[in-house]
């Protein structure tokens, strides 16, 4: 009846600019259209009705649909759907779960199958498609008792569910989920993506997320958080000219691993070099040597504890921290490795940060003199700014702004999805990568592929977003699920960098903007 991508590998489509507002950034967009450029409510909202019913008709184009509607926009945009639908010859019918009825005057005369209370159960029961038009992007909190009942009945039925913006139930801004939500097929959200519907919990209850363009005047929506998407990437990702050798492609100093802990290093090195790297050089301590010249061959060997100017003068970026250790002779290194690397960017990761702990100053120093990108998951940022890990798990594109602010670099955030802000309130969101990924050795392969970028040119910011989108790519193509690797992660790259997704959307709807299938 449906047909929806199998797999996320396939169903992975974005153009360059797709802006995530959150539900009062909607909202706004919603009045500057009305008035600033005197679009009216009922033209936004017969387009995304006729837009929701096109993308519906692709899914499902056989069946009898029953919508529930609630008594705001949300129903209206549901009922123009229904009427849509109905005049293309489909067998509709609404049920009107709101506290009031949705406005009958867009359906334009028709006379529209509405169904009663009593008889609510036997048409879901019926239905073929069950589209949910309850709650709309202003609700927040858990969804009040009346409406709590029905979305359980839809969750009962058999059905498939089409949400339209968002499943009812779940917090455009957050992406919380405090009560009773309805588990989607598919979303149709009208305009953007909205901020919260990238988020966990959220993002698990969507389904397929398709977003599609409904009449917004351009420059409309104000919002710093935007998606990271195939075409952004392939905008992005520079190639390499005619005459590119490895000391014009970059050049990567690896500060990393302590004695006996040489797996990290291989692990980011590797990854550097598949990334694209001309030349990785490991600093590690002389007991890491044969291991890793065994592991990676293509990278040259430093003595951590010997660095000269010479050795770090010819290097265009450092990355450090990957199983470095936090002990003096680790820091002294890192100190020289910044001393000497001085306004070339720095990638700092793990014990690199480890050392920063509750130091923001230095930190800051360290910002003011070198290009910086840090790579904390929750638990490392909540060490670095001293705020509670649960206030940073509660907001997370919050924290991670934040601390961009604080300490004057772009801080990447490591969580599901990961999340990258800048001084100034810049917000790039990911779109790949699954909990796949949950395995150790995942952060170090990153910040590889995130320093080939740096090495080769690309802006901290630039090369975080490329980075993190490349690899989370490259673990939904290896497609191994929780056999995953680092290593697996790495090979796939160049698959990553050839094909960072489809170039439109499996729908063949000019007007979709956005299209990626289930992510849990």
């Amino acid at each position: 009846m449906s047909s929806y991508p199998p797999d996320p590998v396939t169903g992975v489509f974005g153009r360059q600019h797709v802006p995530l507002p959150t539900s009062t950034e909607a909202a706004a967009a919603d009045r500057t259209a009305h008035q600033r450029y005197h679009v009216p409510d009922r033209v936004l909202m017969e387009s995304a009705g006729r837009a929701a019913a096109l993308v519906l008709q692709r899914l499902h184009p056989r069946g009898r649909i029953v919508g529930v509607a609630g008594s705001g926009h949300n129903g209206g945009d549901l009922l123009v759907m229904l009427r849509v639908l109905r005049a293309w010859g489909r067998d509709v019918a609404v049920i009107a779960a709101g506290s009031s009825p949705p406005d009958v005057t867009l359906l334009h005369g028709d006379h529209l199958e509405i169904v009663a209370s009593d008889n609510a159960g036997d048409a879901l029961a019926h239905a073929d498609v069950i589209v949910d038009g309850m709650l709309g992007t202003g609700a927040q909190g858990s969804p009040r008792a009346r409406i709590g009942d029905w979305i359980r009945r839809v969750n009962e039925a058999a059905a498939p569910v089409l949400s339209l913006d968002l499943p009812s139930g779940v917090d455009a801004t957050t992406g919380g989920a405090s009560g009773t939500v309805v588990q989607a097929d598919a979303t149709v959200t009208f305009g953007w993506p909205k901020l919260g519907l990238m988020l966990q919990p959220a993002r698990g209850y969507c389904g397929r997320l398709i977003a599609v363009e409904i009449g917004f005047p351009q420059g409309c929506v104000e919002t710093n958080a935007h998606l990271i998407t195939p075409d952004y990437v392939r905008a992005h990702l520079r190639p390499r000219g005619a005459l590119a050798h490895k000391g014009s492609v970059g050049r990567l100093l690896v500060l990393a691993g302590h004695e006996g802990m040489a797996g990290a290093a291989a692990i980011a090195a590797r990854a550097a070099i598949r990334a694209g790297a001309g030349l990785v050089r490991i600093a590690s301590p002389s007991a890491n040597r044969i291991v890793l010249q065994t592991l990676v061959p293509e990278a040259t060997f430093l003595d951590s504890g010997a660095l000269t100017a010479g050795d770090l003068e010819p290097m265009h970026a450092l990355v450090a921290g990957p199983g470095l250790g936090t002990h003096e002779s680790a820091r002294a290194s890192l100190a020289d490795a910044l001393s000497a690397m001085k306004g070339k960017p720095a990638l700092l990761d793990a014990d690199a940060l480890n050392m920063h702990a509750g130091r923001q100053a230095a930190l800051r120093d360290i910002a003011a003199a070198t290009p910086l990108v840090i790579t904390p998951h929750a638990r490392e940022l909540s060490r670095l700014t001293n705020d509670p890990l649960d206030r940073v798990l509660a907001d997370m594109p919050g924290a991670a702004r934040a601390a961009a602010d604080a300490l004057g670099c772009v801080v990447l955030l490591k969580g599901q999805p990961s999340l990258i802000a800048r001084p100034g309130r810049g917000l790039l969101v990911n779109c790949v990568g699954s909990s796949d990924t949950a395995a150790a050795g995942m952060g170090d392969q990153l910040a590889g592929t995130i320093g080939a970028l740096l090495a080769s040119g690309c802006e901290p910011y630039e090369a975080a977003a490329l980075g993190l989108f490349l690899s989370g790519r490259a673990a939904d193509l290896a497609g191994l699920g929780r056999s995953l690797t680092p290593s697996d992660v790495s090979e796939h790259l160049a698959s990553a960098m050839a094909d960072p997704g489809s170039t439109s959307s499996l729908l063949d709807l000019p007007f979709v903007t956005f299209d990626q299938a289930a992510r849990h």
